[in-house]
């Protein structure tokens, strides 16, 4: 399979080795991987901010840039569901509508594609510990995303899960929600903190790095140097820096 792999714009900015660790993970998979060095970003934040002109150029600017590809996978539900979901509402009535929609159908989140299409059985990652989920919302609501990583965090041996209170509950960042309304994401974080402790996980995982930047950084001000915090495909692939 000739796989794309879009890294997006906060992984590449903020956590390069997410990137990296899929890269790993498509690889153990078998994938073909391409990975265009002009890939920018998908055009979630104009979408959401109601820009549909700029949005529209960075959809056909990636549509170009991954024209090739049997797949596109993404670390990111969020990314991924405007690739799939939004796309083709944007292109609605437009010339490059079949051409968007082919891509759109393609698309899929990371831990979606390792299980239900490449059938990654062999994890190349190990980790010893125990381990909690978070349930992001545009991964779990708009692609279906909840059981594909659980099923891959199971073929860890030594790694085991602890669900907590609430995993499938919004932690309160929704890109520019917790700044517009900064007092309520911020009780939000709160709770799934609270939620994270009840688990007593070593450490937390999510699928998603805008929410793991937003529940770490509310974890390390409320005192917890302790709990680590990780991308699905970092630990999947194996969380060493040295190795990814």
């Amino acid at each position: 399979m000739r796989v794309g792999l879009f890294v997006t714009c906060l992984v590449d900015l903020m956590r390069p080795r997410i990137g990296f660790a899929a890269l790993k993970l498509l690889k153990a998979a078998g994938c073909d991987v391409l990975l265009p060095t002009t890939q920018t970003c998908c055009g979630q934040p104009a979408y959401n901010f109601g820009d549909p002109d700029a949005a529209r150029a960075l959809a056909l600017k990636l549509l170009h840039e991954f024209i090739d590809c049997d797949y596109v996978v993404v670390p990111s539900g969020s990314c991924a569901a405007t690739l799939r979901v939004h796309y083709p509402q944007l292109f609605k009535d437009r010339p490059e509508l079949q051409e968007i929609e082919r891509l759109s159908a393609c698309t899929y989140e990371l831990t979606d594609f390792l299980v239900r299409i490449a059938g990654l059985n062999r994890i190349p990652g190990a980790f010893a510990g125990t381990v909690t989920y978070h349930d992001s919302c545009s991964g779990l609501r708009e692609l279906g995303v909840q059981a594909q990583p659980r099923a891959l965090l199971a073929k860890l041996p030594d790694a085991h899960l602890v669900e907590m209170p609430d995993a499938a509950v919004c932690c309160g960042f929704g890109g520019t929600f917790s700044v517009k309304y900064g007092d309520i994401s911020t009780r939000m974080a709160d709770n799934k903190c609270n939620n994270i402790a009840e688990s007593a996980a070593d450490a937390l995982v999510a699928g998603d790095l805008g929410c793991l930047l937003n529940m770490e950084g509310r974890l390390r001000r409320r005192g917890d140097d302790k709990t680590a915090v990780y991308h699905i495909a970092e630990i999947l692939a194996g969380v060493e820096k040295s190795e990814i």
